[in-house]
């Protein structure tokens, strides 16, 4: 394990793999770096990887009080550990935490997400507002279990399986990050992709699995409308808890050749198809 500093003194904790071109690994909500570190060995062969612990989790430390620009200096932080530019790879919210380094002028090199979690519904930012509110609530009355039940029913896990995991030794590693769900639904801010990612000229591919859900495929194509180098590609029979090792050749293509702009809903790894535009 390695760590750096970032800008306001808090310690991020990474792990350091590899060598070749660097990517950095950045997690969704509920994880610690340890979600990626099957992918991290996956990549390694080639690739410098950096797979880090967001601020709150793991091994890293946290400095009250939060906001989303202290979360893009830590990731600065790590981009300074791999030379001071590299790739990134978001999951999930990371995703968004990426898009949002980038359109604050990150020396990011390259972007893959997977599967953002936009929502574009008319009733997206009363529902964001009413989640934050909720959690915000048991937070504050120490109710860490009753937080991390909210973000799961939240994310549309059913009853039944809410309450076996709750049962299962796991639950303990959910409640200890607990208070990091208030920060990835403040990166989310109102669900939408927010405007300013229209200046985010980075090569980026967005991932989506073909049975996610239609919400998936919606958010992807709102960030090409929205991104000027952007692509998409539909990973077949994947779904939001995607296997690193259908993922990993994807990845690899993308930041190992330049692509252009459209959608691919084949599933085959995207190959050199001229520059962005």
């Amino acid at each position: 394990m390695h760590t750096t500093r970032s800008a306001d003194g808090t310690t991020i904790a990474f792990d350091l793999l590899g060598s070749g071109t660097p990517i950095v690994l950045v997690s969704g909500a509920s994880c610690t770096r340890g979600v990626h570190d099957a992918l991290a060995g996956l990549l390694a062969d080639g690739h410098t990887v950096l797979n880090y612990d967001r601020r709150g989790r793991g091994d890293s430390g946290d400095t009250s009080p939060y906001s989303v620009d202290r979360e893009i200096e830590d990731l600065a932080a790590v981009l300074g550990e791999a030379g001071g530019s590299a790739a990134v790879f978001g999951n999930s919210s990371g995703a968004v935490l990426a898009l949002r380094a980038a359109a604050a002028g990150l020396p990011i090199t390259r972007l893959v997400l997977w599967e953002p979690p936009f929502q574009l519904d008319a009733e997206a930012p009363e529902r964001a507002r009413a989640y934050r509110a909720d959690l915000a609530a048991c937070l504050a009355e120490g109710r860490r279990g009753d937080a991390v039940a909210l973000f799961l029913r939240s994310v549309g896990m059913p009853g039944e399986m809410l309450a076996q995991l709750r049962r299962s030794p796991g639950w303990t590693a959910l409640e200890a990050v607990a208070p990091t769900l208030a920060y990835d639904a403040a990166v989310l801010a109102d669900g939408r992709p927010p405007a300013e990612l229209a200046g985010v000229e980075v090569p980026t591919l967005v991932l989506t699995g073909s049975e996610t859900g239609a919400w998936a495929p919606a958010a992807a194509a709102a960030l090409l409308d929205l991104l000027p180098s952007a692509r998409h590609t539909v990973l077949d029979g994947q779904r939001h808890d995607v296997a690193w090792d259908v993922l990993t050749p994807h990845l690899r293509s993308f930041l190992d050749q330049g692509v252009s702009r459209r959608s691919n809903g084949s599933g085959a790894p995207d190959g050199a198809a001229g520059a962005f535009r």
